[in-house]
């Protein structure tokens, strides 16, 4: 269980995110373990391949 004070606040815990039309995908800032410490990067470990319409494309 996530410390609730390391809890990533982009998912809110969950490790997904998801977009305007409801697509589900992996959190892009704690990695998809809903949490995020003090010292971790929030920039994605690799570049997002996003389509025309800005969705991602894994």
């Amino acid at each position: 269980m996530v410390n609730r004070k390391n809890v990533c606040k982009a998912c809110e815990g969950t490790g997904m995110l998801a977009d305007d039309e409801e697509w589900q995908y992996t959190c892009t800032v704690c990695g998809g373990d809903g949490a995020f410490f003090p010292g971790d990067r929030a920039e994605p470990a690799r570049p997002i391949n996003v389509d025309e319409n800005n969705r991602l494309l894994d």
